[in-house]
């Protein structure tokens, strides 16, 4: 499969994400509902890791790349929190397109830092993400 299907994957599985969650909060604390997909999550994933065959690669992660991975890990595990957090107080189809916006804090971020070329339609698409964020709100 090519990166287009994996994204649409991502696009697709993320959006379950808003449904299940808003439907798993409602008589729950939102962190003990993120605590327990997290660690869903991470149990999955080792499983999978260990039935393809590449759960001998964790010895061999470098510092830096593991200092990275650490950092992207607090970063999802932050990003989760705060978006089971506004389920609990808004309905999915208002959190989940801010949540979208995510979209042009990477596209800002990926320009400052890792020198990624911006094409005029990336920055088209990016500002009708974030019009149509200012649009989620207001309605």
């Amino acid at each position: 499969m090519g990166w287009i299907t994996y994204s649409l994957l991502s696009a697709f599985f993320a959006g379950l994400v808003g449904i299940f969650g808003k439907v798993g909060i409602r008589n729950i604390d939102s962190t003990v509902a993120t605590a327990v997909r997290a660690t869903i999550m991470a149990g999955s994933l080792i499983m999978l890791i260990l039935f393809n065959g590449t759960f001998s690669q964790i010895r061999s992660i470098d510092r830096h790349s593991l200092v990275f991975i650490f950092l992207s890990g607090l970063s999802g595990a932050a990003s989760w929190l705060a978006f089971f957090a506004a389920l609990k107080l808004a309905p999915a189809s208002k959190v989940a397109p801010l949540d979208k916006l995510s979209v042009v804090v990477t596209l800002v971020i990926a320009v400052l830092f890792l020198r990624e070329k911006v094409s005029t339609q990336l920055l088209l698409g990016s500002i009708l993400i974030l019009i149509g964020s200012i649009f989620v709100v207001r309605s």
